[in-house]
């Protein structure tokens, strides 16, 4: 029941912003330079909670964009309903909802749909991940050298050792691929698909990771926060691997050479 309350959710907010994708609508800023919110992500937002609320009323929610609606339930849907806002209010098809389920403190369900290019990306814990219904696993690669990397950058620059600027420098002079694309959630999701080997970045909230983390998990990859402990979606930083460039990436990215 969980797992279909979180499907519809995700295909009912998927419809509106692909519907919305090539219309007029307006634009607002909030905090930080470019750090933009749409009136389709409210509407996005508006959708999944219906959903939720209509099969489960007592749940607690969180969401980026109307904060948390409190509740006295062990569920808490930790939603964003458009992860890569910028992406889609500049016409750029790399976007997704993403919605996570956690149970006592602990994720047990998540997806991630980028419906422009149709992948759904979905994990329940101990079950593992699929994308559009098959079985995905992280990549092989045990050489960072060797490897493709993703990464963001936030709104406003941290100004602190080893800082996303510092950290990127390394990898592009030793000649290393690091993408960027946009939206957090589609990093994870492409590092639980093999695609990226690794993903690492210092600024995230609980909305942009939530469903991500426990794909990439359930795919066999590793998860921690930037110093290589345990993963908080509550806590900033994150780097997510295949789990074979973990230590290496996590070396890296606290002042280690490559």
């Amino acid at each position: 029941m969980l797992k279909n309350t979180l499907l519809k959710a995700t295909e009912a907010a998927a419809k509106i912003i692909k519907e919305n994708f090539d219309s007029a609508f307006t634009v607002f800023n909030k905090e930080g330079i470019n750090n933009l919110v749409t009136e389709i992500d409210h509407k996005s937002e508006a959708a999944i909670i219906d959903v939720i609320k209509a099969d489960y009323p007592d749940h607690y929610i969180l969401s980026e964009e109307v904060g948390a609606i409190v509740q006295d339930s062990e569920y808490k849907w930790i939603i964003d309903p458009i992860d890569g806002t910028v992406n889609f209010a500049n016409g750029i098809p790399l976007c997704c909802v993403s919605i996570g389920v956690e149970q006592a403190g602990k994720m047990i369900l998540g997806a991630v749909y980028n419906p422009f290019i149709n992948e759904l990306f979905v994990a329940e814990r101990g079950l593992g991940a699929t994308l559009n219904d098959k079985t995905i696993r992280v990549s092989n690669k045990s050489e960072l050298i060797k490897s493709c990397m993703v990464t963001g950058f936030p709104y406003t620059y941290l100004d602190e050792p080893n800082g996303p600027l510092q950290v990127f420098e390394k990898f592009i002079r030793k000649g290393i691929p690091v993408r960027r694309l946009g939206s957090a959630a589609i990093d994870l999701c492409w590092v639980a698909a093999g695609r990226f080997d690794g993903f690492y970045e210092h600024q995230l909230s609980a909305w942009d990771s939530a469903a991500g983390f426990i794909i990439v998990e359930e795919a066999g990859g590793k998860v921690t926060n930037l110093k290589g402990d345990p993963y908080n979606p509550y806590k900033p930083g994150l780097i997510a691997t295949n789990g074979k460039i973990h230590d290496d990436l996590v070396r890296v990215v606290n002042g280690g050479e490559i």
